[in-house]
């Protein structure tokens, strides 16, 4: 065995021992989920964190492969802070690409690897229920904030944990698409990262590990962070030094830990094996989020 290959597998044992049984949620985007290496990779390391004895849950989402099948149809996508606009016609391209092509991929990747992956939709078994979100919108202070309806775009108002424990007890490793259900019966199309969170905090999860396509948190000198408490990311944000698109996430970060989540990760899932190098190494290679 090449020696630097043992080294690595020393490193890992006390990551190992330390992690069996724990929960992890993984919130899976970005390039990692376009590049087949990437999606190669990601397989793996999932299915190997199972076999060495923790309990994955992947929440994906699919923000690429639903704007090109929008371009095919010839629906023109729509964006408000982030947010797509999602009107009846919309939500039925979402949910078909989400719970139907993008879900089955991770599924059978995964199962090709040699792990048992189970796809869900936050519609089985009442996983994820929701209500309708509506969006304040304030561009000038001197003016009244715009209230934006964004359509079948939902938050979260309850996670139902048992079906996602009961997988997990039998082996299997679920894979959950985030769309949810209304009082009503609609679908809401739900912010992968915020579904995520929510995900975590249900099932207690001790780790919530965010996929990017940035390293991590930066300070104002554009260097990685490794650890940041959510004091920190206070004075951050008011500083404007966290920025753009890492702030819902970092918000989504903070209300995981202020629920019960140990700690949140937030790595680049564009460097191979990501995950397993932030669980399992003693550096890791991104940042985490502590109380």
């Amino acid at each position: 065995m090449n020696p630097n290959v043992a080294d690595i597998l020393i490193e890992a044992l006390p990551y190992i021992r330390k992690f069996s049984g724990m929960t992890v949620v993984v919130k899976y985007g970005g390039h990692a989920m376009v590049d087949e290496d990437l999606k190669k990779d990601f397989a793996r390391d999932i299915t190997l964190m199972k076999f060495v004895g923790l309990n994955p849950v992947v929440v994906h989402g699919g923000g690429p492969q639903i704007n090109q099948t929008l371009d095919r149809m010839g629906i023109r996508p729509q964006f408000v802070r982030g947010m797509r606009l999602t009107d009846q016609e919309t939500m039925d391209v979402v949910e078909m690409v989400l719970g139907g092509k993008v879900n089955k991929e991770i599924v059978a990747g995964i199962s090709r690897q040699g792990g048992k992956a189970v796809g869900l939709s936050g519609k089985d078994g009442e996983l994820i229920r929701a209500r309708k979100l509506h969006i304040v919108h304030q561009e000038d202070d001197a003016k009244p904030p715009e209230i934006i309806d964004p359509g079948l775009v939902g938050e979260v108002t309850h996670i139902n944990p048992d079906l996602i424990n009961t997988l997990a007890r039998h082996g299997f490793i679920p894979i959950i698409a985030p769309v949810g259900t209304g009082d009503n019966g609609e679908t809401f199309n739900i912010n992968a990262d915020l579904v995520a969170g929510k995900v975590a905090i249900a099932l207690g999860a001790g780790r919530l590990i965010f996929l990017t396509d940035v390293d991590g948190v930066l300070d104002a000198d554009g260097k990685l962070i490794s650890s940041i408490s959510a004091g920190d990311v206070r004075h951050m944000i008011k500083d404007r030094v966290i920025t753009g698109g890492m702030i819902p996430k970092i918000e989504y970060a903070m209300d995981a830990i202020a629920n019960g989540v140990e700690k949140v990760q937030l790595i680049n899932g564009i460097k191979r094996h990501a995950v397993l190098l932030e669980l399992f190494t003693d550096k890791g290679i991104g940042t985490e989020v502590v109380q």
